[in-house]
């Protein structure tokens, strides 16, 4: 989908209602790094791999790196970093566009030369220094669409070569090297340890985990969603032993743009999350709310979140890591509002590090559900002027609070 202010090429923002044009954003940032774009041939540092996923099994494999060598380079890529330094989108922008992506093409099956420099620098705890030869000096482009992050230029990669001795974690090279460990068994291990979810999607993506013959690339969208649900799962065998909270409590904060509000209920696990678009966001140009919404029950899911998609697994995982930290468990309803303000699509790190925010902030106790309840009403109310009796009526987890007995009733 073309956001609607192509059509004024960012000269008039309120043909769409927006304050901060997403078209004049990403020219901007691109056009910042046109003048060092000279050659073929460079040298940078590089923070991270990107896997595509279109043309699968046959992705475009990526080496991203500024173009030059930078001993701060890591902050191109450093999503938790970002979101404690609440940088803003502007900023963001400016840092991935930057980013040259230097790519080839590869089955995901295949090994060459080019996978193996991919390997080290997904691995690497720290940036690689890469000396990069590109068939093409790289090529400055503006996207437009509405559900992609901002990239950087590419050119098709001729040759590369690593000129720095990667900084890579006994325990990486440890998971690596064995052959009989499964890959979710791997990540969960590497998570304990103290790894990020950013550095796992990224050492998952380049195919250096599971079982030899298992092994393989999953393009870096896929990686990251596949992250968030495999170390929520394993977070949450554990919280389902736990004892329920013990009052009705409501989390609420935001980032970028995205305001959420966190309802916990003293039941068994269970989980829903209501993607709210107010007018004039970035996916919704009408002036009427919609939403997209998807639900787990206790017994967990058996397909995948289609409606919100990728979010829905973030959200779930700032959710668990919360609930596991205090060791309860809850029926957890989430309500994401997204506003004009996040003007551009910067990935599902977004939707995770606001649930983070708001799971940090103080929450506030009410003693039935019904206060919990108002409660949500007039803050969304006041806050962005929408009546969200439409939203909880649509409520599966609620429907299932109403009507499901405990064991006490009897």
């Amino acid at each position: 989908m073309n956001l609607p202010c192509i059509q004024c090429k960012g000269r008039n923002p309120k043909n769409c209602g927006r304050t901060f044009c997403p078209i004049t954003a990403k020219y901007n940032a691109l056009f910042k790094i046109k003048d060092s774009l000279k050659s073929e041939d460079f040298q940078g540092s590089s923070p991270a791999p990107f896997i595509g996923r279109f043309g699968y099994p046959y992705v475009n494999v990526g080496l991203l790196s500024p173009p030059e060598i930078k001993q701060d380079a890591w902050i191109y890529d450093s999503p938790i970093y970002w979101s404690d330094k609440n940088f803003k989108i502007p900023k963001i922008v400016d840092l991935r566009s930057a980013l040259i992506n230097s790519r080839f093409k590869a089955n995901i099956k295949q090994q060459n030369k080019l996978l193996d420099i991919s390997k080290e620098v997904g691995m690497a705890s720290k940036p690689v220094d890469l000396e990069i030869n590109l068939q093409k000096k790289p090529l400055l482009k503006l996207t437009t669409s509405a559900d992609l992050a901002p990239m950087g230029p590419s050119a098709n990669l001729k040759k590369a070569k690593i000129t720095s001795n990667p900084k890579i974690h006994t325990k990486v090279e440890k998971v690596v090297s064995d052959f009989d460990l499964k890959s979710v068994n791997a990540l969960i291990y590497l998570y304990k340890s103290g790894f990020d979810e950013n550095f796992l999607s990224k050492l998952l993506s380049v195919g250096t985990l599971g079982k030899k013959l298992s092994r393989k690339l999953v393009p870096t969208r896929w990686s990251i969603t596949s992250i968030d649900s495999s170390i929520g799962n394993d977070l949450l065998k554990q919280i389902k032993y736990y004892n329920q909270i013990d009052s009705y409590e409501a989390y609420f904060g935001s980032y970028l743009g995205n305001y959420y509000l966190i309802l916990c209920f003293p039941e068994v696990w269970s989980y829903e999350l209501f993607e709210t678009y107010l007018p004039n966001a970035s996916w919704n140009i009408s002036n009427k709310t919609q939403y997209t919404t998807d639900y787990e029950p206790c017994t967990g899911r058996k397909k995948y979140a289609e409606q919100c998609a990728g979010g829905f697994y973030a959200t779930r995982f700032g959710v668990l890591e919360k609930l596991s930290k205090f060791r309860k468990q809850a029926s957890v309803l989430v309500l994401r509002f997204i506003t004009g303000e996040y003007s551009v699509p910067l990935g599902v790190f977004v939707c995770r590090q606001a649930t983070r925010k708001a799971l940090e902030n103080k929450p506030i106790i009410f003693s039935s559900k019904e206060l919990l309840i108002k409660y949500a009403k007039v803050l969304i109310k006041r806050k962005f002027g929408t009546n969200i009796d439409f939203l909880l009526e649509n409520s599966l987890l609620l429907k299932s609070i109403k009507h499901q007995k405990k064991l006490v009733e009897f």
